[in-house]
C-alpha cells in the first residue's frame, strides 16, 4: 500500500511540475508579442510556411464537407418540406461548429506536426543549444515568431474552410438537387447571425490557434535529442491537440449557449 501511495504522489509531483513548466512557457509566449510585433516579417514568413502550404487540405476537405452536409441536410428537411431551408442549415454547421472544429483538425495534422518535427530537429541537431550558447533566446527567436504566426492563421483558414463549404452546399443543393437559388441565400441571409453565429465560429478558431500551436511547439521543445524522440513528440502533439480541440469545442459551446 505504501508503495502505491509513492507512485500517486510521484506521478502528482511529476503532473504539477510539468503543468508548471507549460504555464511558464505559454505566459512566456504572451509576453513576447511586442517583440513579434516589431520583427513582423519573421513572423510574415512563417505564416506563409503556415497558411499557405495549408490551404490547399483545408480548401478541398471544405469542399467536400459542404458537398456531404447538402446531401445528408437535403435528405432530411425535404421530409418536413424544409428543403429551402438548406443553405441556413449547411451555413449554420460550418459556421458554428464543422469550420472551427475540422479546420483545426486538419491545422494540427498538416502544420502542428511539422512545428513539432522542425523544433524537434533543432534541438536534437543542437542548434537551440547553439544559440543559447551565443546568448539568443530560443524561446524568443525561435518559438515566439511560430507561436503568433500560427495564432494569426488559424481564424483565417476556418473562415476559408467555411467559405469553401458553403460553396460546396450551394453546388450540390442549388446545381446539383434543383433547391431554389434565392431561398437558398435568402434563409441563410435572413437566419445567420454575424455576432452570435460567424463571431462564436471566430472565438473557436483563435482558442483553438493557441491550443495547436502551443502544444506543437511544447512538444518539440521538450522532446527528446533522439530521433525516436522527435517521433514520439510528433504523435504526441498529434493525439494531444486533437483531443485538446474537441474538449474545448464542448466547453466554448456550452458557453455560449449558456448552459
Amino acid at each position: 500500500m505504501s508503495e502505491f501511495f509513492a507512485r500517486v504522489g510521484w506521478a502528482t509531483r511529476v503532473f504539477l511540475a510539468d503543468l508548471g513548466h507549460a504555464t511558464a512557457l505559454f505566459l512566456r509566449l504572451l509576453l513576447l508579442a511586442p517583440y513579434c510585433l516589431r520583427r513582423f516579417g519573421l513572423v510574415r514568413d512563417h505564416m506563409h510556411f503556415l497558411g499557405n502550404y495549408s490551404l490547399a487540405i483545408i480548401s478541398v476537405s471544405g469542399l467536400f464537407v459542404g458537398f456531404v452536409l447538402a446531401l445528408q441536410g437535403y435528405n432530411t428537411l425535404q421530409r418536413f418540406g424544409s428543403a429551402s431551408a438548406l443553405g441556413l442549415l449547411v451555413t449554420l454547421s460550418l459556421v458554428r461548429e464543422l469550420g472551427p472544429v475540422v479546420s483545426a483538425l486538419l491545422f494540427t495534422g498538416r502544420a502542428g506536426t511539422s512545428l513539432t518535427a522542425e523544433i524537434g530537429l533543432m534541438k536534437a541537431g543542437e542548434q537551440l543549444s547553439a544559440m543559447e550558447m551565443m546568448a539568443i533566446d530560443p524561446v524568443k527567436r525561435i518559438l515566439a515568431p511560430r507561436f503568433w504566426a500560427a495564432v494569426l492563421v488559424m481564424p483565417i483558414l476556418g473562415a476559408i474552410f467555411s467559405a469553401v463549404g458553403i460553396l460546396g452546399g450551394w453546388l450540390v443543393g442549388v446545381v446539383m438537387i434543383g433547391v431554389d437559388a434565392g431561398s437558398f441565400w435568402g434563409q441563410m441571409r435572413d437566419g445567420v447571425d454575424v455576432w452570435s453565429d460567424v463571431g462564436n465560429g471566430v472565438i473557436k478558431t483563435v482558442v483553438f490557434g493557441f491550443t495547436v500551436s502551443f502544444i506543437a511547439l511544447r512538444q518539440g521543445f521538450e522532446a527528446q535529442a533522439t530521433p525516436d524522440g522527435v517521433a514520439r513528440a510528433t504523435t504526441r502533439t498529434v493525439v494531444m491537440a486533437s483531443l485538446t480541440v474537441l474538449a474545448l469545442d464542448f466547453v466554448l459551446t456550452a458557453l455560449m449557449f449558456k448552459l
